[in-house]
This record gives C-alpha cells, sequence and structure tokens, in this order.
C-alpha cells in the first residue's frame, strides 16, 4: 500500500522511521485511486527527499492552493529548522524562495485523505499530498518539526531571561551534550505518542476485523497481529522510559561537572584578584620605600642592582666615586634602565622604571630656573607683559548615555574619519585645536632656544615631544573632524610670544598643516594625516607625517614622528587610552639623536604603567644623556659621565653600564583644572581653546556651529547642525568631482581644491612632499580682508 522508507542515517534516522509508517486510521485505497496515483507520481511526484544524513530537513514535492483559476500547483517543497518553505522548481532554492511559514506558531489540520492545511499569522497553506502515504509522511514530518521549533523558542527564551551575557560564550560542551539529549528524548516523545496513536487505531481496526464473519484462519491471524501490535507499544514504551533514565543519569552527572567548573571559575577570578591586590601592595610598598627619609643614611652599602633585578656586592665599603654619581645599567636593546639616585650626599637607589613617585625637585619647580643649566638660563626670555584674562571653564558635559557598539559594529575596519558620528562620542574641540594643544609647554622650547649645547637642547625638545601626550590620559571623548578649508589660530604674541595657525587640507586622506613663530627664538611645522582603524575591542590611532623644529639662533632642525594610540575597552569596560611605540628625534645640523621609547600597558609588568625612556647620543652614537619618566607624568634627564660594557644578560647580549650625575627634573604635568572630569578633562589650555574671540578668520574652529552647541550643552541641535555641515561640504565634492570630469572631457587641465594659507613643497630633509605656511594670514587678519576664505559653515 506505501512505499519503502528511503534509506537515511545520522540523527534524521527517527524521521526515516516514521515515514515509512502510513496511516492506519485512513481507509484502504481502492485499486482505481492507487493506479491513478501511482501514475501522478510519474509526473508529479510527491516522493519527498530523505532527509541528508545528520540534519532534520525534509523535501519533496506537493501541491499547493493558488486561486480559484489555477487551482492546485506543483510546488517544490523543503521542511528545515521549524520552517517549511517552498519554491516552483529545485532550481529556484538557489535563489528565490516564494514563501515560509514559522511551524512554531502554526496550526496543522488534515480535511480530508490527502489534504493538509497549515495555518500561522494570518497566512495559511491549502496543501495536497498525491497518496494518504504522502500526506501522513508529511504530517509525522511537521508535527516532529513543530514540537522541535516550540522546544527550541521556549529554551531560547529561558536562556536569555537566565543566564549572565558572559554565560554563552563560557557554555561547556557538557551542556551542549545535555542540550541534544534533551532534544533526542523529546524526538522519542514525540514519537511514542505517535505510535500510542497509531497502535491504538491499530487494534480498533484489528477489533472490528475481529467482530466481522471471516474464516477461522483469517481470525487467528488477526488475534497474532494484535499481539504483535501490542507487543511493539509495550516495546516502544520500555525504549522511552529507558532514554528517560539515561537523561536522568546525564543530568545527575553534569550537575556535578557543572559545580567543578563553578568552583574552576571562581577559584580563577579570585586568583586574578589576588594577583591585582598583589601588584597594588607591591606598587605601595615601592613608592613608601622610595620616599622614606631616612632609608638611605640607616643603610650603609646598599646592594647594586642589574637591570634583571640581581643583586651584586659591592666590591669595597667605601667608594672612589663622587657622592654625586649614579649608575644605569642597561641592555642594549632596551632603554629600561636601574638608576643610583643620589638625595643630600646619601646614595638612593631606585629604578628607572618605576618613578611615578620619585623626582629630581619638587613638583612644581620644571619650570624655575633651579633646573635649568647655566647655558639655558634665560633671564630677559620672559617679559612681564599684561596677560588678558581668559576662561577656566565651560558649561558642564550632560549625562547623555548612548551605546557605543550599536553603531560602531558596523564600522569595523573602516577609517575612523569615515564614521558618521554623533556628537555624543565627541568633545568640542575640532582636531585642530587638539594639533595646537601640543603647545601646553611651549616654556621647554624656549628654554632649548637658550641651550649652547646641542646636546641639552635635544634633552629639553625630547621632553616637549612626551609633554604632548599628557592631555590624552583621560581624554577619550573623539574630536570633531575638521571641515576642509577650517581654520585655527591662536595668538599668544603679547602673552607668551607665538603665533599658532591651522589648516584642514585634505579632507580624504584626513590631513591638517600646522605652523607655529616664536618670537624667543623657534618655529615648529607640521602636517599631520591620521589613520585610524577600529579592530572590534579597540581603535588605533596613527599619525602620520613629521614634525619640524628650527631654532632660529644656532640653525638646529630636530625632525621626529609620533607615536601610536590606542584606545581600549570599545566595547565593555570603561575606555582607556595608551601610546606605544618609539619615537627617533634627529638633529639634522650635527646628526645627534634620541631615541625614545614608549612602553605599552601590561598587566603582569612590574615597570610603572605610561613608561618612557630614551638615550641622547651625539653623531658619533656615544651615549650623552638618560632620559626616563611617563608620558602622562614627568621626564627627568641624567647626565652621563662615564660608561663601560658589563656581563652578558639573561639574552646572552652585553650591557652597558653608564654613571650618571643626579637627575634633573625637566617637565612636569600641570594638574587639571578644578571640576575638570565634568568639562571633558580639559587642561587649562584646553579649555580657552574655544573661547570666542574677535577678529578671527570665518573659517574658524571657534566658528563652527555645531561644535558651539555642543559645547552649551544642546547637543540635538548639534546633532543636527553637524549632518547640515556634512551633507554642505559632500554637496561641494560633487560639484568639484562634476568640475573635474567636465575638465577631463573638454581636455583642459582642472586645478582642484588648493588650501588657502599652506602649499605643497618639497622637504630637503626628509625628501617627504608636505604642507608649509606661505604666508598672509597674520597680515590679512591686521587688515580684516577675508576675501580669500571659502564659505564652510
Amino acid at each position: 500500500m506505501g512505499k519503502a522508507a528511503a534509506p537515511c542515517g545520522g540523527s534524521s534516522g527517527i524521521v526515516s522511521f516514521l515515514t515509512a509508517v502510513p496511516c492506519l486510521s485512513c481507509k484502504p485505497q481502492p485499486a482505481a485511486e492507487r493506479r491513478m496515483s501511482d501514475q501522478g507520481k510519474g509526473s508529479a511526484s510527491t516522493t519527498a527527499g530523505a532527509p541528508a544524513p545528520g540534519s532534520d530537513t525534509y523535501k519533496g514535492w506537493l501541491f499547493k492552493w493558488t486561486n480559484y483559476l489555477k487551482g492546485y500547483q506543483r510546488r517544490w517543497f523543503v521542511l528545515s529548522n521549524g520552517l517549511l518553505s517552498y519554491y516552483r522548481t529545485q532550481a529556484e532554492m538557489a535563489h528565490t524562495c516564494r514563501g515560509t511559514i514559522n511551524l512554531a506558531t502554526a496550526h496543522i489540520d488534515t480535511e480530508d485523505a490527502c489534504n493538509i492545511v497549515l495555518s500561522s499569522g494570518g497566512r495559511t497553506y491549502h496543501l495536497k499530498a498525491g497518496s494518504e502515504v504522502e500526506r501522513q509522511r508529511w504530517v509525522t514530518a511537521l508535527e516532529l518539526a513543530k514540537a522541535k521549533a516550540i522546544r527550541m523558542m521556549r529554551d531560547q527564551s529561558d536562556e536569555s531571561g537566565d543566564e549572565e551575557p558572559t554565560s554563552q560564550s563560557d557554555r561547556s560542551e557538557i551542556q551542549g551534550t545535555l542540550k541534544t539529549l534533551a532534544s533526542k528524548l523529546d524526538d522519542l516523545s514525540t514519537c511514542n505518542d505517535l505510535i500510542a496513536k497509531h497502535g491504538a487505531a491499530l487494534q480498533r481496526s484489528l477489533s472490528e476485523l475481529e467482530g466481522l464473519r471471516v474464516p477461522v484462519e483469517g481470525g487467528e491471524k488477526i488475534k497474532a497481529v494484535n499481539e504483535r501490535a501490542t507487543l511493539f507499544r509495550i516495546t516502544s514504551n520500555a525504549m522511552i522510559n529507558a532514554c528517560r533514565d539515561f537523561l536522568d543519569l546525564a543530568e545527575t552527572h553534569s550537575r556535578r561537572w557543572q559545580r567543578a567548573l563553578q568552583y574552576e571559575r571562581e577559584q580563577r577570578i579570585h586568583l586574578e584578584e589576588t594577583i591585582e591586590q598583589l601588584a597594588k601592595q607591591h606598587n605601595s610598598l615601592e613608592r613608601a620605600w622610595r620616599e622614606a627619609p631616612t632609608l638611605a643614611a640607616n643603610t650603609p652599602a646598599a646592594p647594586t642592582i642589574d637591570k634583571a633585578g640581581n643583586d651584586r656586592p659591592q666590591k669595597g665599603e667605601a667608594s672612589d666615586e663622587d657622592e654625586d654619581t649614579e649608575y644605569f645599567d642597561a641592555m642594549e636593546d632596551s632603554p629600561a634602565f636601574i638608576t643610583v639616585t643620589a638625595a643630600d650626599h646619601t646614595q638612593h637607589r631606585r629604578s628607572v622604571s618605576n618613578l611615578s613617585g620619585a623626582s629630581g625637585g619638587h613638583p612644581n619647580d620644571w619650570n624655575q630656573e633651579d633646573h635649568v643649566s647655566p647655558s639655558c638660563n634665560d633671564s630677559s626670555g620672559k617679559e612681564l607683559q599684561p596677560r588678558r584674562r581668559r576662561r577656566s571653564r565651560i558649561p558642564d558635559k550632560p549625562n547623555y548615555s548612548l551605546n557605543l557598539w550599536s553603531i560602531m559594529k558596523n564600522c569595523i575596519g573602516k577609517e575612523l574619519s569615515k564614521i558618521p558620528m554623533p556628537v555624543n562620542f565627541n568633545e568640542p574641540l575640532s582636531m585642530l585645536q587638539r594639533l595646537t594643544e601640543d603647545l601646553e609647554y611651549h616654556e621647554l622650547l624656549d628654554r632649548a632656544a637658550k641651550c649652547d649645547s646641542s646636546l641639552e637642547q635635544m634633552c629639553y625638545v625630547a621632553a616637549f615631544s612626551v609633554s604632548s601626550y599628557s592631555t590624552t590620559v583621560h581624554r577619550t571623548a573623539k574630536p570633531f573632524n575638521p571641515l576642509l578649508g577650517e581654520t585655527y589660530e591662536l595668538d599668544r604674541l603679547e602673552e607668551f610670544g607665538y603665533r599658532s595657525l591651522c589648516e584642514q587640507v585634505s579632507h580624504h586622506p584626513p590631513a591638517a598643516a600646522h605652523h607655529v613663530l616664536s618670537r624667543r627664538g623657534w618655529t615648529l611645522w607640521q602636517e599631520i594625516t591620521i589613520a585610524s582603524k577600529f579592530r572590534g575591542k579597540y581603535l588605533s590611532i596613527m599619525p602620520l607625517g613629521a614634525i619640524h623644529l628650527q631654532f632660529h639662533s644656532s640653525g638646529n632642525h630636530y625632525v621626529w614622528r609620533k607615536v601610536t594610540s590606542t584606545v581600549h575597552n570599545i566595547i565593555v569596560g570603561k575606555l582607556w587610552i595608551d601610546q606605544s611605540g618609539d619615537i627617533d628625534i634627529v638633529n639634522h645640523r650635527t646628526k645627534e639623536t634620541c631615541q625614545l621609547k614608549f612602553s605599552p600597558y601590561s598587566y603582569f609588568s612590574r615597570d610603572v604603567p605610561r613608561k618612557v625612556t630614551g638615550v641622547v647620543t651625539d653623531s658619533d652614537g656615544q651615549a650623552h644623556y638618560i632620559l626616563s619618566g611617563t608620558w602622562d607624568d614627568k621626564i627627568e634627564s641624567a647626565k652621563i659621565v662615564q660608561s663601560s660594557r658589563g656581563g652578558s644578560g639573561s639574552e646572552g647580549k652585553q650591557k652597558t653600564v653608564y654613571q650618571t650625575l643626579s637627575p634633573k627634573l625637566l617637565w612636569k604635568k600641570y594638574p587639571l583644572p578644578e571640576n575638570a572630569e565634568n568639562m571633558y578633562h580639559f587642561s587649562s589650555l584646553a579649555l580657552t581653546l574655544n573661547e570666542p574671540e574677535e577678529g578671527v578668520g570665518p573659517t574658524d574652529s571657534r566658528l563652527r556651529p555645531d561644535q558651539r552647541l555642543m559645547e552649551a550643552g544642546r547637543w540635538d541641535e548639534a546633532n543636527v547642525e553637524k549632518q547640515r555641515l556634512e551633507e554642505k561640504q559632500r554637496a561641494v565634492r560633487r560639484r568639484r568631482e562634476a568640475e573635474a570630469s567636465d575638465a577631463l572631457d573638454e581636455g583642459r587641465e582642472y586645478e582642484g581644491y588648493q588650501p588657502v594659507w599652506f602649499q605643497k613643497r618639497t622637504d630637503s630633509l626628509t625628501g617627504e612632499t608636505s604642507f608649509v605656511y606661505k604666508g598672509g594670514y597674520w597680515e590679512a587678519k591686521e587688515r580684516q580682508d577675508w576675501s580669500l576664505c571659502p564659505e564652510i559653515f
């Protein structure tokens, strides 16, 4: 009466077994109808495709009701993952699905011997199989898939309500196996219900046959079949019970394994907390030891410590060296040193890698003459000029919450400048103003200009290059991307003797040119292009371009480049910034160099976070100064008086032992203003950068409306204005592209956008082409003639 089941293996053996069971509640098919069905199967076969091994997929042809004109049409149906989809042909599976119904919310009904009705959410499918057997196979598969879909939906609901967000990634293989076992048990339970249903129908049919008048031999056969059906039902129940016992046993062991796993997790967390606590205690002890005033005095002879942390006994009780000398011990490849600090004619040993609590002078002494060598004293450099009173606070930052990941998840791998972001992630300063913030510690360059020794001058230049990062430690917000042609001036000529001008000279890639001229003997210029990538968990910001610094009297020309900045915990946790990489400062006139190393943060490192170390060498490669400190606090220098080769290190390389004088404090960070945490952690200079000023150019960042609205706390209006400005800039870019295309078609040259105050030149020292100041801005400001400026706001 029915076809043999298609062979199948894997987890879909249950489906294959069920498809071989015909619907015994239906009437036997007459011969004529059977012949018609067989013919239909030849042309419009409803033979379901056997499920693939290891999957719960069921496929085959069914007739679907379309409309009263066309009636039932032959369609290819696919049952997979609780969804029933249909196609006109099997080839359409690759590209076009005609419809899908979710069985989890569907109602399955049978109208007659061969019809199936599926309804869900107002959608109804009227289907017809080629025979009763095919209809029953589809009904069985649909009921099984519906049970699985309902169970899966319930499990997902339970998981989302009960589990912690991080449990999904930590789910063990045991839990997955247990879920699979539970799924298979539910399959068997569904099978048991179906077998019981069909078995009851079979027994009723047999009982009816027994009541009929049949020959004795036929009655005995019917009785034997009835007994076998009863035995089959008992066996299936026994199988279900055995599977249930097995699952109970697996659940018992799983709970035991779960407890063991949870215990291991707790132990790991406890160990991490213990390590963190020990690290904090270690730093506290080191700080207390460094700050103890009588420690060195009570120690008659302290051991010399090498770089690897090993104690070396001194050769004698008395030393032939001066009491004002100290020792550095360093490997050639690493600028990390161990120091011996002299204080009050008593040697006090400490590590340069832990400098945060020690200083060569008082915290605020770095800008006093006590720490400047006689050759660098400037008795006339600080003219007493009346200083304009500038603002010391801005409106507090509003407390608006916004999910960063909801915006950044679609931006992985993109340039930061091409990511459209609301002002909620910005600070009310543009990138041009952030670039101008490098001048916060311009006094270092004023002192350097007075130095007679180019090596001492190099130390101040190195300290200046490090000081530019001191404002970034808490500044996790993103500055505004400048519009093409946007400018920013900072005129501190009367107060500090310098004038600064920035201009956005390119939009894609974003590039800004900067020029500073000081009356106190130096000129600085740079072109910075920001290359930034979002990596999913952190954001890398790579400034490209060289910074040039020239001193007027000596002609010393210094060139260096910035290091990489990384913003961590983009998705989860508190944002924090780290600086890492090397800075090589070169004096192109004397060929002297300074190599600075910014050590990346490491949880297990014994070094103080944000450590910076460096060596100043002459043109012959001989070291003259050691630099050490942190990029968020201070930089010290120590003059080398003698160097010698030491023993081999752990990697088999010889170490160089530097004998130096006591370190001198070159630079120390200014404390942040009061209430800085509510003012974007701005420094005193940053608070004044966006202060309105009269007479500035119409393209100045101070006049940018979205930035001004954000500073005032009107973020919603700022977002609207930001979108307007960006769309205006896009329209201008499209117009230029159209003009360039027209010029190309006409065979004429198209110059394209040219900056107003900067022009491209090839640098004779580096060989690079960059934008340099061509003059005219300050003269235009004096005349208030801004006819050359574009209208960008």
